[in-house]
This record gives structure tokens, sequence and C-alpha cells, in this order.
């Protein structure tokens, strides 16, 4: 496996150092299936969404439609915002994100500190998503300004294209065998665009979606959520990268469960971001009834350094309604029967 994690001793930009991310055991049955992540948080900005972000700017130059000195514009929660301010800042690019008050507070400072230009959707609003309307106001911003691009995550190719190299990755890793893979499903590139390349590596794996309780790709009722970066609010479309063929089963994690997830595997020393959290949930609860000997990997697209304020505050939380010590304490205790606690 080591081969495939390997980094030249010496890069020349930041963006190549994206890829190669590492597999973590989480846990094991006692009949040997095992529980494995693929720790996106090593990438460039600690996610997943920088691969595509690069894949989504190598298009609009393909293209012609992004020339030298243009301008990238994009409506962002902040991971995908995060990648294209790393790659505009490298290519020389001015980088325009259209943000909401939904997103954590630490990512809206890193894509200002990375040159980044922040318009909000609404300047006084507060923590509700505003998918729709970001995404309206990044289309107006874009429309008839020459050498001007808005890269629209939710319906680009590109964005899928982007995780065509998580594939290769996972199968070199593995040798091949791969029982089950549990993404979260926003845009849908991360795990589409990663299950349609590895269709064509590994053989007879089961795809299991995530979204948050509140997202509408895999039915109503719709609702507010916390889970950043993921997801299908009410009003939004769902995106065109969500492949449902490409998906067996498509399940809802509720906030509570998705956080207090977070808590717990943090005390075992690896933080990851709410949607992570979700995914992890639905694969710790999957893995006692998956065959002697399955291999299941969960898509952790995001680190959880982003949200010491949100997720990893007791007040935040507590505010909120979210703060549940007794969810914690099961997931807890089923990683520790998991040996998940070493």
């Amino acid at each position: 496996m080591s081969g495939a994690l390997e980094h030249p001793a010496v890069v020349s930009r930041v963006s190549d150092l994206i890829g190669r991310t590492p597999l973590l055991e989480l846990a094991t049955t006692e009949t040997g299936s095992r529980l494995l992540l693929k720790l996106e948080v090593f990438n460039p900005t600690g996610t997943a969404k920088i691969r595509m972000a690069r894949a989504m700017v190598d298009a609009a130059e393909a293209s012609g439609g992004l020339r030298a000195g243009g301008r990238i514009i994009e409506s962002t929660s902040g991971n995908t915002g995060l990648g294209l301010s790393v790659i505009a800042a490298e290519r020389g690019y001015t980088f325009t994100a259209v943000v909401d008050h939904h997103a954590a507070a630490d990512k809206l400072r890193a894509m200002r500190a990375l040159g980044a230009e922040l318009v909000y959707v609404d300047e006084g609003g507060g923590e509700e998503l505003a998918t729709a309307a970001r995404e309206e106001l990044a289309a107006d911003l874009a429309r008839g300004e020459e050498n001007t691009v808005f890269t629209e995550q939710h319906n680009n190719p590109a964005n899928g294209v982007g995780y065509f190299p998580v594939a290769h990755e996972l199968a070199a890793a593995l040798d091949g065998r791969l029982d089950v893979l549990v993404g979260a499903v926003g845009t849908g590139g991360a795990l589409c665009g990663t299950t349609r390349e590895l269709a064509g590596l590994v053989p007879d794996f089961t795809v299991v979606g995530v979204e948050p309780e509140g997202s509408i790709a895999f039915g109503g009722p719709a609702h507010d959520y916390y889970q950043s970066g993921t997801g299908t609010p009410e009003g939004a479309e769902i995106g065109a990268l969500v492949d449902f063929a490409l998906i067996d089963e498509g399940v809802k994690v509720g906030d509570i469960e998705a956080f207090a997830t977070c808590r717990a595997v943090a005390r075992t020393g690896l933080l990851i971001g709410g949607s992570a959290g979700g995914v992890v949930y639905e694969a710790l609860t999957r893995l006692p009834s998956l065959p002697p000997g399955s291999t299941m990997v969960a898509l952790i697209n995001d680190g959880g350094e982003k949200y010491l304020d949100t997720v990893f505050d007791d007040a935040w939380m507590a505010e909120r309604g979210l703060l549940s010590p007794e969810a914690e304490r099961e997931i807890d205790e089923h990683l520790t029967k998991l040996g998940g606690k070493r």
C-alpha cells in the first residue's frame, strides 16, 4: 500500500500534495470484518473537495472559458471554496466565494486568508442554509462577465472526474477487494465519481449513500439541518452528479447521531467533520451484520478542526438541542466492542 501513498520528496505547488490519502482501520469485528476510513483530511485544506476544485479549474481552462488573469466564482459552504482558493492562488486567478452564515466560521476565515473575496447572500442572515439563493447569486455575478466562470459544482461533470483518483487509490491499497463503500451525498461528486471509476477496477461492491435527515435526495420530509457541506436542502435541486443508478441504498442520519459520532471518534484520537460523522455512524451500525471477512470503506471527506466552535463545543451544541451524552456513550461502547478504542 505504501507506494500508493507516497508523494515526491519535494514538490513545487501545494496542489501537488493532493491525493494518495491514507486508510485507517477504525474497527474490526470478531468475524474479521473491518471498517477502514479513507482520510481525505490529509489533502491540502483538510478536505476531499480540493480534488474536484482542481478538476473544475482544469476543465474551465481546457474549454477556453478561463484564461490568464480570469475570475472564478462558486457558491460554497466552505470546503469547495477552500480548494478553489488554493488553485486560484497558484494559477493567478481571482476567486469569489458566494457564501452564507451556515458555513463554519473557520472555513470563511481560511478562504479570506487564502485571498478569496467573500460575497454573502444575506449579510444580516442567520444560520439557515441558503444553497439555492447562493447559486442564483453566483450565476448572476458571472453572467456576461468576460474571462469569468461560475464553476457550478452541483452540475459540473468535472466534479465527479476529480474523484476518479480516489478509486485508483482504493483499488491499489486494497488489492482490488472491497465489499461496501459508504459516503456522504451532497453534490454527488465524491461518492458517485469514485464509484463510477471504481466499478471498472473492483468487482461487486455495495454503495451506500448517506445524507442528513432533512435533506431531500432520498425523499422527505425536508427540514433544516446542521451538517455542513452535504445533502440537498429544501428549495435546492438535486445535483446532476447524484446518480441514483450507482447508489445501492440511500440512508439518512440525524444531526444528533452524526455529531455524537464525531465526538466519540475524537476520543480515539481522530477529528472528523459533521457529515463524516454521519457516514461513520452508518458504517458502524452496519459493520457487525456484514459477512465474515468483509471490508467496508467510509469516505471521510472532511476533518474536524474546522468545527471546534460548533460540533465540538458543548455550549453551541446544547443551545441547538444537539448535545446527547447518551448517544455519545452508546457510540463509545460500540467502538470499544468493535476494537475502535485501543
